[in-house]
């Protein structure tokens, strides 16, 4: 482990203040600070209020990272940041404590991508990725589909939401059943209590119709109006809504979406290594309807720990030893925060951004 590169890696692109250090594979530390409280009244995250967090965290949060794992700045080979996808301002937060932290200890810094970055923190559970691989990303702000051919150098979209996200379908839904944000968690536990097939629910972009241009393309904004209108009209005729019925039949048609289309992705590939990430993956019933179905067709699902499926630190600190590894450039000290970085940049490298 001697020889592997110890990357300490930072990321501010919501509402998680994370500092990760990792060595290889291998996970040292991961320290987290969360200002999800501070937006739980807005029902959402507010940037603004998340930017502030991020100032007042980052500090802190660094220094519990090292000490946890044992290390000074100085012993570090590289710090990889958060450059985007993500809150302009929080994102700016971090890239600028990055460049801060490089400069001050002789670093070099990796700008990389949150989503690429979710994808490599499966390595920190299951060891090296066996690419080509699938990846099915799912959070509040994403919902992707990727291939994974070489995640040091890039990953190929395959398919993405083009309304809201399986995250933000959470969220929205929680809050018309009158539960707390973010949604996800307090869905997923109601649902335990609940029928899945209570109510018929649309799964979307499934119909023949739609194979042509969106196969591999997922939308949720549908059902999650038919899940209100549904709500609505129960409240109307002085009914009481059944919150876990609601809630398990909502999150089976979620599932049952992502699932499926991942596996067709696998399929139609002829690749049997499926990766499921992003705070959505954290979902009890995605994990177990994923692992039921890909048992069918010989198809190896990797999902990390709960905990490191929502963003934080480590999964950043991965990308980065990662990159160190295959020895791809670093990042220039003029490195942006990209709020709308696509997919198809891993990281931002010193050739490109000269």
């Amino acid at each position: 482990m001697a020889d592997e590169p110890l990357v300490l890696g930072i990321e501010t692109s919501c509402d998680e203040t994370g500092v990760g250090v990792v060595q290889g594979h291998t996970l040292l530390a991961d320290a987290l600070a969360s200002s999800v409280e501070q937006h739980a009244r807005f029902g959402g995250v507010v940037p603004e209020v998340a930017s502030r967090a991020h100032l007042e965290a980052i500090v802190p949060t660094m220094d519990r990272a090292l000490a946890e794992a044992g290390v000074t700045l100085a012993d570090v080979d590289a710090i990889a940041v958060t450059s985007g996808p993500g809150l302009a301002g929080a994102l700016l937060v971090g890239v600028a404590a990055a460049k801060g932290y490089a400069v001050a200890a002789e670093k070099p810094v990796y700008g990389v991508n949150h989503l690429a970055a979710h994808v490599a923190v499966d390595t920190l559970e299951h060891g090296p990725l066996p690419e080509p691989a699938i990846a099915l990303l799912v959070s509040g702000g994403h919902s992707s589909l990727l291939l994974v051919d070489d995640l040091a150098h890039g990953v190929t979209p395959l398919g993405a939401t083009i309304d809201d996200a399986a995250g933000e379908a959470f969220d929205k839904v929680a809050r018309l059943l009158g539960l707390p944000f973010p949604g996800g968690p307090y869905i997923d536990r109601e649902a335990r209590a609940g029928d899945r097939a209570a109510i018929a629910f649309p799964r979307g972009l499934t119909a023949a119709k739609d194979q042509a241009a969106h196969r591999y393309d997922f939308s949720f904004s549908g059902l999650k109006t038919a899940v209100a209108r549904w709500v609505e009209s129960r409240q109307r005729a002085g009914e009481v809504v059944p919150v876990a019925d609601v809630a398990a039949s909502f999150q089976e048609a979620v599932c049952d979406v992502l699932v499926g289309k991942a596996l067709d992705a696998c399929r139609s590939s002829g690749i049997q290594t499926l990766v499921i990430g992003g705070g959505v993956a954290a979902n009890s019933r995605l994990r177990a309807m994923a692992e039921q179905r890909a048992a069918t067709y010989d198809v190896q699902v990797r999902t990390p720990r709960p905990t490191l499926c929502t963003d934080n630190g480590a999964m950043v600190a991965a990308l980065g030893s990662h990159l160190v590894a295959a020895g791809v450039a670093p990042s220039s000290l003029d490195l942006p925060a990209d709020s709308a970085m696509p997919l198809t940049t891993v990281s931002v490298t010193g050739e490109e951004r000269t």
